[in-house]
């Protein structure tokens, strides 16, 4: 009885002190999101209808969001002429799960990365097949671009606090919004 009460204080005290030595970060300043289209399939679980129940998602984006916290961001942060991740951290991913067409080029159902090429009155946005990677550092356009395509920068009416991503329905596909601070565009996908 003496082992069996010594054993138990013995694997409770390694217990707990292995479980106490674990720290874990606080929270990222850019924490990570996720968009989908169409956008309310991520919620499917909770629909009230089998159309909505058996939904399938067509694209998903994982980005982080970075806050402008009063920051100039596209004349001081992130300036014209500057390759952008599209967000904080990692390269923002995007994962079709069905073929799509960006700029007349198809792109084959898969894991990309997206990085944009920022100018004044235009913003080149690129899909990469350079995966799992730490910002753009590493972004080789000629190499690893599957597609790109020039959208026009609009300004947008209120501040977007932090990099926000999300998509609309338009013809013949979806248009993926991306903005942060006082800019966004529209990047067309033809489903």
């Amino acid at each position: 009885m003496k082992k069996t009460i010594t054993l138990a204080l013995v694997l409770f005290a390694m217990f707990s002190i292995s479980t106490q030595a674990q720290e874990f970060p606080p929270l990222d300043k850019s924490p990570m999101d996720m968009a989908y289209y169409p956008s309310k399939v991520a919620l499917r679980a909770f629909a009230k209808t089998d159309e909505g129940k058996n939904a399938e998602p067509i694209i998903r984006v994982t980005y982080s969001r970075p806050k402008a916290d009063g920051r100039a961001v596209f004349t001081e942060l992130e300036k014209p002429g500057n390759m952008w991740r599209v967000g904080a951290n990692e390269a923002t991913e995007v994962m079709f799960f069905q073929d799509v067409k960006i700029d007349g080029k198809k792109v084959k159902a898969g894991r990309y990365t997206m990085y944009i090429m920022l100018g004044e009155e235009e913003w080149t946005v690129y899909l990469s097949t350079d995966t799992d990677g730490w910002g753009h550092y590493a972004f080789k356009p000629e190499a690893s671009s599957v597609a790109q395509i020039t959208v026009p920068v609009e300004k947008t009416e209120d501040t977007i606090e932090n990099t926000s991503i999300m998509f609309e329905e338009a013809e013949p596909g979806a248009h993926m919004l991306i903005g942060w601070d006082d800019r966004m565009v529209r990047v067309p996908i033809e489903l």
